[in-house]
Formats: C-alpha cells, sequence, structure tokens
C-alpha cells in the first residue's frame, strides 16, 4: 500500500462529504473533544486552514516537524500538507477553513501571496488579524443577505493578513547578517537623495564601515560603496526614462551636488550618457 494510501484525505477532520460552505468556522473545543483532543494525521486535497489558539496549547505535527502552538499563534495549512494536533484538555480556539478555489483565487493577484499560501507557517496574530476572524466566526454564525459574499471577502482578508504576518515571522527568523542587509537597503533607499556615504550608512547601524562592507559584499559581492552607487544609478535610469526631469535636476535629487560629475558617473556606469539613455525612451 502506498503512503499517499495512507494518510486519510478528508474536507472537514474524519468527514468525506463535499465542502459544506463558501467557507467553514468550528470551534477547537467541538472537534478536538471529539477525538479526546487528539487529530490523527491527515490531509485535505481542496482546503486551506488556519489555526487560532485563543487560549492554551497544542502540539502540531506538519509532515514530520512539530511547531508548538500557544495563546495568540496560528498556525496556517496549506491544501495536501499531512497534519495532526495533540491539544491540551480544555484549548480554545478557531478553526477557519478555506476552500481551494478561494485560496487560488488569491493567490492568482500576487506571485508573493501564492508563494506564501504554498507552504505552512506559525506566527503571533496581531489585532487584524484577531478582528478578521472574530468578524468570519460572527458572519458564518449569521444569515444575513449576503452572507456568502461577506464570507468570501473576509477569508480573503484574513489570507493576505496572516501572509503579511508569516511573512515578518520569516524575516525575524533570518541570520543576523541577512537582517543587517535588509536594514541597510531600507535605509539606502530613504537616503538615496542625501548623498550618505559607506560611514553614513554604518553610523546609522550601529556598526563599523569595515563590518558593514563584509556583510554587504557577502550579500551582493560589491563593496558598500558600489552598492550605493548602482541603487542610485538603478533609480536615475528610472527617473530618465519616465520623467522629463532635467539631467542635473536628477542628479540633485539622487545626491550629486555637482551635475557633471553626475553625468559622468552614470556613463562610467551605464556606458552611455544620461541624454542619450533618456532618447532611447524617448517617443
Amino acid at each position: 500500500m502506498s503512503l499517499a494510501s495512507q494518510i486519510p484525505v478528508f474536507n472537514l477532520f474524519g468527514e468525506t462529504g463535499a465542502f459544506p460552505d463558501v467557507v467553514h468556522c468550528e470551534r477547537i473545543r467541538d472537534r478536538a473533544r471529539l477525538h479526546d483532543w487528539e487529530i490523527a494525521p491527515h490531509r485535505h486535497r481542496e482546503m486551506a486552514q488556519v489555526f487560532y489558539m485563543e487560549q492554551g496549547a497544542a502540539r502540531a505535527r506538519l509532515d514530520g516537524r512539530e511547531i508548538p502552538l500557544e495563546d495568540g499563534i496560528f498556525l496556517f495549512v496549506p491544501a495536501q500538507v499531512v497534519h495532526g494536533f495533540a491539544f491540551r484538555q480544555g484549548a480554545e480556539g478557531l478553526v477557519l477553513s478555506f476552500p481551494l478555489t478561494l485560496v487560488s483565487g488569491l493567490a492568482g493577484a500576487s506571485a508573493g501571496l501564492g508563494a506564501r499560501l504554498s507552504r505552512a507557517f506559525a506566527a503571533r496574530a496581531d489585532e487584524r488579524a484577531a478582528a478578521l476572524m472574530r468578524q468570519i466566526a460572527d458572519a458564518f454564525a449569521g444569515h444575513g443577505t449576503f452572507r456568502a459574499p461577506l464570507l468570501a471577502g473576509l477569508a480573503q482578508a484574513l489570507l493576505a493578513v496572516v501572509a503579511e504576518a508569516g511573512d515578518r515571522a520569516a524575516a525575524e527568523t533570518q541570520p543576523l547578517a541577512q537582517r543587517r542587509m535588509i536594514a541597510f537597503d531600507t535605509l539606502l533607499a530613504e537616503h538615496l537623495a542625501d548623498g550618505w556615504s559607506a560611514a553614513d550608512f554604518a553610523s546609522a547601524l550601529a556598526m563599523s564601515p569595515g563590518h558593514l562592507n563584509r556583510i554587504c559584499r557577502a550579500a551582493t559581492g560589491a563593496s558598500v560603496s558600489r552598492h550605493i552607487e548602482t541603487a542610485r544609478m538603478t533609480e536615475a535610469r528610472r527617473l530618465l526614462a519616465f520623467t522629463r526631469l532635467p539631467v542635473a535636476e536628477i542628479g540633485y535629487r539622487l545626491g550629486f551636488s555637482d551635475p557633471p560629475y553626475f553625468s559622468r558617473r552614470f556613463r562610467a556606469v551605464t556606458g552611455e550618457t544620461p541624454s542619450d539613455y533618456r532618447e532611447r525612451f524617448a517617443g
């Protein structure tokens, strides 16, 4: 017997009938206590889920790895991922189930969102996520005229919000050097027009210029000074191609106080003058 045939496939846990609604919402206690607080490993072929632990604790098992859940933590489980739970008796929270058609429609609008929703992750629910989950629970229990589109809209909003939380959680677990490079690039975007040197960025990041240079070389293969110049010239290309700002004004906006020097550096980096580069986009 193959492994795939040994793993139960359900719509809702223990149920093989059609998915019952546009989304489904239930309390953790209502299903977990029916199974003595243990949910055996299984998967859903056409459904993704969000488990939100309001109070209590659980151990989630996903494709062989264990994830602890505690107060305020949610877990996103995409379709086909094998998962099971051992809940602490009395644990409370929500289980929100979304048909794959709803998830796929949202993921198709954004490659980044689709990538995040293609794998399992856990994160702390912020107030937006917690509020949306409460609204879904209320709408699910209601009987309003537009209940179905309301549930679909709230569900897609929640999936976008939990995906953001998943990205933040992933960023926090990145290696320190990678986080510092991200912080450097963020500062660089904010101060392109200020003429900051490598030493200025290092000071703002509370590290030595040499240390910042090592981080930058490891991440990009270029020195800090070269990385700064590349960022400025990339922005210069955008401004030349998509605005009619004078070349000198573009140089000023990118921290070059001497327009001829800006033009010389642009030519050294790109192989053509700013005017020649702009001319290729004129039409």
